[in-house]
């Protein structure tokens, strides 16, 4: 396609002269919409990742409890605006089989076309099963799913109709930790699909500035426990042009609840240096994550970037992390998980497509009131949670709204009232 626009180039360079300047003589001042519309930004994976001026989101637009409700083409645009808005200009989404990820695109594309300035990238992601997954059967882990096969050509095929937009394509979704008893697969399977794009990019046959990767838990690269540590890890790290890795420090405040809470020292504290204390901890847990990995990574001998794929932190729980039970979840420590993260991912140069931008009932919709409902940084009605209620004061969501509602804060911007309802974590023993 590149030598195409050279061609192209060429061809018209002479009337393209002429044109600039006769609209130079007739006015010396540039105009945007004239002007810089005829040119394309060109950039690459490798410029937006562990950019800060990029940021990163975790993107799904499901409104509804009933997941067989799509989102319109025009509800994803409201959504883009809105992220834009926020400085987001890079989402991770999957979906490749149903109407989701190619409606994004293609509501990006459109965006593009209205506004030249508009800018916004996607890391797409193709789901890998293995064999009986989701069908009552018993899951076979060492035998992939046929699906996979559709779900890699269909992710190729948009990577190839919206080379503009896509810039990474993903192998998998937490396909490769063991905890994942649905669905998991061996490396070997995620090795051979990454092999077979890389291929792609050889060949031509897809962009060659498109960067490869698989998105997983920590521990599937290598970060944790050494069952993990196979052979076909080791090729995949080498096969992949970035590590993209997940770490849920939340989750971890009931399954591995070390390094969650408050200490003796700490109970004399006022409760926002407390939860301060405990926020900062379970910011270090991911950094320490993140670490583990990157070293298991060098150990290897292999020189790879490592940008975070998944990490989040809900503001609701009537489970294991809720008041019940961790006493993790409030928007609160939302909004500090929030802030720790981009404020340490964007010191590091680390990408972090922090999960994410809007709540989706759909995840857990029969209980209304779990946690995986609610990590989005936006309700289902676009009110904005504390962690960004400084950008509703700054005006950036001025004129945009979601499903007929202006942009507002949670709690009708009372923090008092908010603070009401968080709690401070248990005493670590």
């Amino acid at each position: 396609m590149k030598s195409n626009g050279i061609r192209h180039s060429i061809q018209y360079f002479g009337i393209a002269v002429a044109i600039l300047f006769c609209f130079s003589c007739q006015n010396n001042q540039p105009d945007k919409n004239s002007n810089q519309a005829q040119f394309t930004k060109e950039v690459t994976a490798k410029d937006i990742l562990g950019n800060p001026d990029y940021l990163a989101m975790s993107f799904g637009g499901y409104r509804h409890r009933d997941h067989d409700i799509e989102p319109t083409v025009e509800e994803l645009k409201e959504d883009m605006k809105i992220l834009s808005a926020m400085g987001i200009k890079v989402l991770r989404t999957y979906k490749v089989h149903l109407p989701h990820a190619s409606n994004v695109l293609k509501a990006i594309s459109e965006l593009k076309k209205e506004d030249p300035d508009f800018e916004m990238y996607v890391m797409l992601g193709a789901w890998i099963d293995c064999k009986n997954a989701w069908t009552g059967q018993e899951p076979d882990h060492n035998a992939e799913s046929e699906k996979n096969e559709v779900e890699i050509a269909t992710a190729a095929s948009l990577a190839n109709e919206y080379p503009d937009i896509v810039k990474v394509l993903a192998v998998g979704n937490e396909a490769m930790v063991k905890w994942a008893a649905s669905y998991y697969v061996q490396p070997g399977v995620i090795l051979k699909w990454v092999n077979h794009l890389q291929g792609l990019k050889q060949s031509g046959k897809l962009p060659k500035d498109l960067w490869i990767t698989s998105s997983d838990n920590f521990a599937s690269w290598g970060g944790g426990e050494e069952e993990y540590h196979v052979e076909d890890l080791e090729k995949l790290i080498r096969a992949v042009d970035f590590i993209s890795l997940h770490t849920y420090p939340m989750h971890d405040t009931h399954y591995n609840p070390d390094f969650w809470g408050i200490t003796g020292e700490e109970e004399s504290l006022p409760k926002r240096e407390q939860i301060a204390a405990a926020m900062e901890r379970a910011r270090d847990y991911a950094i320490t994550q993140y670490q583990n990995t990157a070293n298991y990574v060098k150990s290897l001998g292999v020189d790879k970037p490592l940008h975070i794929g998944e990490t989040g932190w809900a503001s609701a729980s009537n489970g294991h992390y809720g008041p019940e039970g961790s006493k993790a979840t409030d928007e609160y420590k939302e909004a500090l998980y929030h802030q720790y993260m981009r404020d340490w991912t964007n010191e590091a140069g680390i990408s972090c497509f922090y999960f994410e931008a809007f709540d989706e009932h759909w995840k857990d919709a029969q209980n209304p009131g779990g946690s995986e409902n609610h990590f989005g940084l936006f309700t289902i009605d676009g009110q904005a949670k504390y962690a960004i209620w400084d950008l509703v004061d700054k005006g950036v969501f001025e004129g945009l709204g979601r499903g007929g509602q202006p942009i507002t804060k949670t709690y009708g911007g009372d923090e008092a009232a908010l603070l009401e309802e968080v709690l401070t974590p248990p005493v670590k023993e």
